[in-house]
């Protein structure tokens, strides 16, 4: 498992945990990300991604992105 701002861009991963408090990953949950559920990288500017999950574009900050585990 690693960080989701450690990901290559342009491949799909699977998403094996959230972490952070519960206000994080309810906002993480709400955006789309939980378990199992398919991620892939567009774009990394410095730790900053802009990922795609469930067909939608979402841009994450690196303090967001380092709590999802893929």
């Amino acid at each position: 498992m690693m960080p989701l701002t450690f990901a290559d861009t342009n491949h799909e991963y699977v998403i094996q945990r959230i972490t952070g408090q519960d206000k994080v990953r309810v906002h993480l949950k709400n955006l789309g990300f939980v378990e199992n559920e398919t991620v892939s990288v567009i774009q990394s500017i410095q730790g900053n991604l802009i990922v795609e999950i469930k067909g939608v574009r979402i841009a994450l900050d690196k303090s967001l992105a380092n709590r999802i585990m893929v």
